[in-house]
């Protein structure tokens, strides 16, 4: 009987496993088809995601110490969202698009200017460097900028809308979205604790530092441009900004070639100031701003910046400066999560960060683990110090 009793739990065991493989391969199909049909709006998801991570302390704040509703508090927080951070940044995608827009692209001027430039530079130097059947590949390089960026400003403008709907429905349930997320995380409390402080650090460096940076290089490459006056200025200051994101080389790749065209046109003067200016001030203001924000963001690792951009400008277009460095840098967290927690010897850190800092990223029942940690250290330090005054009292008795 108690066999056959075994026999039945047994099976009825099996059956539950294979209905919970058989559930995880349906909800992986309709991901993969949900994903298929959605992706042009990824963006838009992974900016609310971004935003909420940053934004959800105040949502917090709202509701729990000004008690105020959470239709109320998550729409005042989108319209902060809006004003301060989306509406910039479409400004700054419009602003690029009018610039190129107003680039008239004939091929056979731009191979004539090449071809100038060339001949100006063998003349100075005294030998053949390139031949026209070389350069002849050239001028199709920028044919198709127009196109791309037209049919990427109507994505980026809905993504826009995407993230203001969704941010909204993510602050207005934050308690039941954070309860999910923790519930499906494998890793121990701790670790997921780790995991919370080392997103925020890694949103705020990619969604913060990377624009803020290009912005900050950009405005001071754009006055330069317009006081050693060099032409189109304003396009060559948004390269400057996107180029920000290059390791070593930086912006050097674009005034360093404007300054050396000045001298090649007899420019000396402007020349030689604004390779002066770029190396001191265009340089400079990048140190000095890299050295302030490292203070209040975390520092990611170059190559991630790198990889990223160029990962994420397929997958998102223009939001992929932003996303592909963190979808990169959360890609090596959890693999270092997972190194740190299911790999035996592992010396990983469960981190992505090279600096540590202490976050508003709180998970509930971590904190409580951390309080009833510290109740049973008070309490075995109590009752290690009765059990020490029971030892004098019977030794003194003995006596």
């Amino acid at each position: 009987m108690i066999e056959e009793r075994f026999e039945i739990d047994k099976q009825r065991e099996r059956k539950k496993s294979q209905y919970k493989y058989i559930l995880i391969g349906f909800l992986i199909l309709l991901g993969l088809i949900i994903f298929k049909y959605t992706r042009p709006y990824m963006s838009g998801f992974l900016g609310a995601a971004a935003l909420y991570v940053m934004v959800n302390g105040q949502q917090r704040y709202l509701t729990q110490k000004l008690k105020f509703k959470k239709s109320l508090s998550a729409f005042l927080i989108v319209m902060e969202v809006l004003i301060l951070f989306l509406i910039p940044l479409t400004g700054m995608a419009f602003l690029v698009i009018d610039t190129f827009s107003g680039i008239s692209i004939d091929p056979e001027a731009i191979m004539q200017q090449i071809n100038d430039f060339i001949n100006s530079v063998e003349e100075k130097i005294g030998f053949e460097l390139f031949t026209p059947e070389n350069l002849a590949a050239l001028p199709k390089a920028g044919s198709n900028l127009l196109q791309i960026l037209g049919s990427s400003i109507y994505l980026f403008v809905i993504n826009v809308v995407v993230i203001l709907f969704v941010l909204y429905y993510m602050l207005f349930n934050n308690d039941e979205f954070e309860t999910a997320i923790r519930e499906i995380l494998p890793f121990k409390e701790e670790n997921k604790q780790i995991l919370g402080e080392e997103t925020l650090l890694i949103i705020q460096a990619n969604a913060i530092g990377i624009p803020l940076m290009a912005i900050i290089q950009g405005v001071f490459a754009y006055l330069g441009y317009l006081f050693f006056g060099v032409e189109n200025a304003l396009l060559y200051a948004i390269l400057t900004a996107f180029s920000t994101i290059l390791p070593l080389v930086g912006t050097m790749i674009v005034w360093v070639p404007l300054g050396i065209s000045l001298l090649l046109n007899a420019d000396y003067v402007n020349g030689v100031a604004l390779l002066i200016y770029g190396f001191f001030i265009i340089g400079g203001v990048d140190n000095v701003a890299r050295f302030l924000l490292q203070k209040k963001l975390a520092d990611i690792h170059p190559l991630i910046t790198v990889f990223g951009v160029l990962i994420g400008i397929p997958l998102f277009g223009f939001w992929g400066v932003i996303f592909g460095p963190l979808l990169l840098s959360l890609f090596i967290l959890f693999f270092n999560m997972f190194r740190h927690e299911y790999v035996p010897g592992s010396k990983a850190e469960p981190r992505v960060t090279t600096r540590y800092k202490s976050s508003n990223a709180n998970f509930p029942a971590y904190d409580s683990i951390k309080i009833k940690k510290k109740k049973k250290k008070k309490k075995d330090g109590k009752d290690n110090k009765d059990n020490k005054d029971d030892k004098n009292e019977n030794k003194n008795n003995t006596e």
